[in-house]
């Protein structure tokens, strides 16, 4: 499949390039299967990390640059995410890795989620998406994504543990491509 998308790969990365100085790919340090830290690799779709406050992404949030909302839109800035499924990092369907400094918060209970390999999409990526917390008047990001987001993909994400098959990952991948391509139209 990389393969096949290395002339989507160029393109985005020209237009990344065209966009906004900086990196086309954004690394960061994620936690996956086993408590592992990996690099997990996107697309980047925000002004250069340099500029960053805040090392979570809310709705509206004023850094991502015009191609990063439309990369973004349509989950192309999770294509290298190709390459963490390549090296054995993540897989296609899973819980979305999440960033040490979150991670260090989740209860025993949540800590099942890191039993498995992250995944690119899942149950609580189609229903979140880029809408985790939409910043009006809200002064700690971490702390609303902590206390009102988190534990709800984390919920959905031990549910989709409890029923993992892999006609159920079909279904949830079908269920992505449904919401990316078809819903918006």
């Amino acid at each position: 499949m990389i393969i096949l998308l290395i002339p989507v790969f160029s393109l985005v990365a020209i237009l990344i390039k065209l966009d906004s100085n900086g990196p086309v790919i954004f690394r960061q340090k994620r936690v996956g299967k086993g408590e592992s830290i990996f690099d997990f690799y996107k697309f980047r779709t925000m002004a250069d990390k340099k500029e960053a406050q805040s090392e979570l992404t809310y709705y509206g949030d004023k850094r991502i640059t015009k191609i990063g909302k439309k990369l973004r839109s349509y989950a192309l800035d999770e294509l290298p995410q190709l390459l963490n499924v390549f090296r054995g990092d993540m897989s296609l369907v899973g819980p979305r890795p999440e960033i040490p400094s979150i991670v260090k918060f989740y209860t025993s209970e949540q800590r099942k989620i890191l039993s498995v390999k992250p995944g690119m999409t899942g149950l609580a990526q189609i229903e979140y998406g880029d809408k985790d917390i939409n910043h009006s008047g809200i002064k700690d990001i971490k702390k609303a994504y902590l206390e009102k987001v988190l534990p709800k993909k984390i919920n959905i994400d031990l549910e989709y543990i409890k029923n993992m098959s892999f006609l159920y990952d079909l279904r949830i991948i079908v269920r992505t491509f449904v919401k990316l391509f078809i819903y918006r139209f």
